[in-house]
């Protein structure tokens, strides 16, 4: 399995403006390449393909003295952003033709230097690398310092180096991890996911929602208001923009960080865990949206995801039109209606459900249903179909009696005429388009 590492770097002010130089050439190489494929199709000309696109925005475009610039950076930079392009095209190309599933995907669209997050890559033909000394060695930056929280599993095989909105900058590392199954374990849990608990267990657990944008609205607000106080263009409204991007990074590191060690937690103790599929686009478009994306469930679900592949646990989700929570995990029967502000009801065969708690039990037993069924096959068998043989029988006839019928290719039919008048007492054999039922059995 492939797996990113991510860093905390300090570069110095020299490999910052270094840094700033690499962001925009990569920049400018995407830009390039999208509007030269623009104009081709605005054009009616045939798609310009990858290599040709390399040659002109890169190869060409240094001989030119308005892009002699591009050369003061690694060529690999420039290559890989004009990687990500290609991959934008075919992301979209799969998209409108179908072979992409999931949402849709937009055309690839141009970089801003405004924007608040600044990438570029180094691959192996980079001769990137670790310093004995523990720093990062990047070509034509220089040796930068690494907080080296963890070591790496691997030798890495790229390098993305990351500027966030609050200025502070990341090594992402791609490297290859052995994936280490944990020891089997009989327990398995369902996971009811909500704002008023974040997460409900169907063993009766409930785990608090820690609401990390709602304790930090008075901090923010605070920070956005000296904004607003201040001129456009000025530095002392870049530096407000700072301070707000950083009051956001810190509730992110902070929801982050909470997800880690409770999808942690919850793999390591769980041989299966099952969630119900949420619609959080859709619930994000409610009057709940804040609430709902502070809450993080797509962030939660994805590590419960990716650590459960890792660890050899199974992972999986349930439909979410399944009634999970209207259902009587008891005696199933099934409430007509249950409204939101209803957090306990009883069922007419007496028990007493937990909202919540019911939803979880009943997601735990829909998981274990289908994973009993993950070979493929079908739950209900079809109908049986007769054969060759079989059609023609008289219905209550010994099987020696039959009248063999040879079978026929494929497509094929077959006229026959009836040599002889049917004596008296004797039934029509039931022919293709009889109304008699065919027979399911031998």
């Amino acid at each position: 399995m492939q797996l990113r590492y991510r860093y905390r770097i300090y570069p110095s002010a020299a490999q910052r403006t270094a840094l700033a130089r690499a962001f925009g050439c990569a920049r400018t190489v995407f830009n390039d390449g999208l509007r030269v494929r623009s104009e081709a199709h605005a054009g009616g000309l045939p798609y310009i393909s990858d290599g040709d696109l390399s040659k002109q925005i890169i190869t060409q475009a240094k001989r030119r003295p308005e892009r002699a610039w591009l050369g003061e950076v690694s060529a690999v930079v420039l290559q890989q952003a004009l990687a990500d392009l290609n991959c934008a095209y075919r992301n979209f190309f799969s998209s409108i033709t179908g072979r992409r599933k999931g949402p849709k995907v937009s055309p690839p669209r141009l970089r801003s230097r405004k924007d608040s997050r600044q990438t570029i890559r180094f691959t192996r033909n980079a001769p990137f690398r670790i310093t004995a000394s523990g720093k990062l060695r990047l070509p034509k930056i220089g040796d930068m310092d690494v907080r080296w929280s963890r070591s790496l599993p691997s030798a890495p095989s790229s390098v993305t180096v990351i500027k966030d909105a609050a200025g502070r900058y990341f090594a992402s590392f791609v490297v290859t991890t052995t994936d280490t199954p944990l020891s089997e374990s009989p327990r398995e849990v369902g996971i009811d996911l909500g704002l008023t608990h974040f997460a409900v267990l169907s063993d009766g657990r409930k785990i608090a929602n820690p609401r990390f944008l709602r304790h930090a609205e008075r901090r923010l607000s605070k920070a956005r208001r000296a904004l607003s106080r201040k001129t456009r263009g000025s530095a002392n409204r870049r530096k407000a923009v700072t301070k707000v991007a950083r009051a956001h990074v810190r509730v992110a590191d902070a929801r982050r960080d909470w997800a880690h060690k409770l999808s942690t937690q919850i793999i390591r103790d769980n041989q299966a865990v099952y969630v119900e599929n949420l619609c959080v686009s859709g619930l994000g478009r409610t009057k709940l949206a804040k609430s709902v994306h502070d809450a993080g469930w797509s962030l939660f679900t994805a590590m419960l995801a990716y650590k459960a592949e890792r660890y050899g646990r199974h992972f999986a989700k349930i439909d979410r039109w399944w009634p999970s929570s209207k259902l009587c995990g008891v005696c199933g029967a099934l409430t007509k209606s249950l409204p939101l502000n209803v957090r306990s009801w009883k069922c007419p065969c007496g028990a007493v459900h937990d909202r919540d708690v019911n939803a979880a039990k009943n997601i735990l037993a829909a998981g274990r249903a289908d994973r009993s069924n993950a070979c493929g096959d079908r739950v209900r068998p079809p109908l049986a179909e007769a054969l060759v043989d079989e059609t023609g029988s008289l219905r209550g006839a010994s099987p020696t009696a039959r009248t063999k019928v040879p079978a026929l290719p494929c497509g094929e039919h077959v006229k026959t005429k009836r040599s002889a008048p049917r004596p008296p007492g004797v039934a029509p054999v039931p022919g293709p388009g009889s109304r008699w039922r065919r027979s399911s059995g031998g």
